[in-house]
């Protein structure tokens, strides 16, 4: 098992990319710390986890505030006595409108959520991972962090955003042994793209906008994060992973 006895941290665990690496990561022997701001879905994974004999346990956490973020990287030092992984996953979408029509309070909760989320996650488990003698950090950032997309100006900012914090941390803790990758999904069947499905004339067209014509599975992002996660990745860092069937190249 590619990480036996390590602990990681997942935020947004309760759902989507984040459950499906939560149950990956325990099947292959890591304790899980499941971290969500929805409680009944957190915990839930924790259930799923502990079905197949996995480690797991929830703490509810909303990844804008300082004070629980670091709650929850202390909460797995005191679970589990070390960290060696951090997920940094947690993320919403954007109300597909002008940039001038969207709300400036609509604006910060989609960059607080998905850039300084990222921010606080590195801000309180980096000093965890240094005390550890290293480990290893994977960020959540999107196709539309590496292009852009009409109507999407937060969400392109703060996965774009993503991309060079992802960098920036890399070339920062490189020297404390601290890998720092990003992963980058196209359009994934997850919740976030509910809105899409429910539109029966973007749908077709979005649903094909890459080189295999499909969208992804959750499953297939998890094990993208599980290699950058494992040793089968201990030159990489600094890096963002395409995980999109060819859709930025579409």
């Amino acid at each position: 098992m590619r990480l036996q006895g390590k602990t990681a941290i997942i935020t947004g665990g309760g759902g989507g990319i984040g459950r499906a690496t939560a149950l990956l990561f325990a099947k292959e022997g890591a304790n899980i710390v499941v971290a969500d701001v929805n409680e009944e879905l957190g915990e839930e994974t924790v259930h799923l986890i502990r079905e197949q004999n996995g480690s797991a346990f929830f703490v509810k956490t909303d990844v804008t505030d300082s004070i629980q973020v670091k709650k929850m990287i202390d909460a797995a030092i005191s679970e589990f006595s070390a960290l060696d992984i951090l997920f940094n996953n947690a993320g919403i979408g954007n109300p597909e409108v002008k940039s001038t029509d969207l709300a400036e309070s609509e604006w910060d909760r989609i960059v607080d959520i998905n850039l300084k989320g990222v921010f606080l996650g590195i801000k309180h488990g980096v000093p965890e991972l240094i005390k550890a003698g290293g480990g290893v950090i994977i960020n959540t950032s999107s196709l539309l962090g590496l292009k852009g997309q009409k109507y999407v100006s937060a969400y392109n900012a703060s996965k774009g955003g993503v991309v060079l914090l992802t960098q920036n941390a890399a070339l920062e803790y490189g020297r404390h042994n601290i890998r720092v990758n990003a992963v980058a999904p196209g359009v994934i069947d997850t919740s976030i793209i509910d809105d899409w499905k429910n539109n029966e004339r973007k749908w077709p067209i979005i649903s094909s906008a890459n080189a295999l014509g499909r969208i992804g599975s959750p499953e297939e992002v998890a094990t993208a994060v599980l290699f950058l996660a494992s040793e089968e990745a201990s030159f990489i860092t600094g890096t963002t992973l395409s995980v999109d069937g060819g859709g930025l190249i579409f």
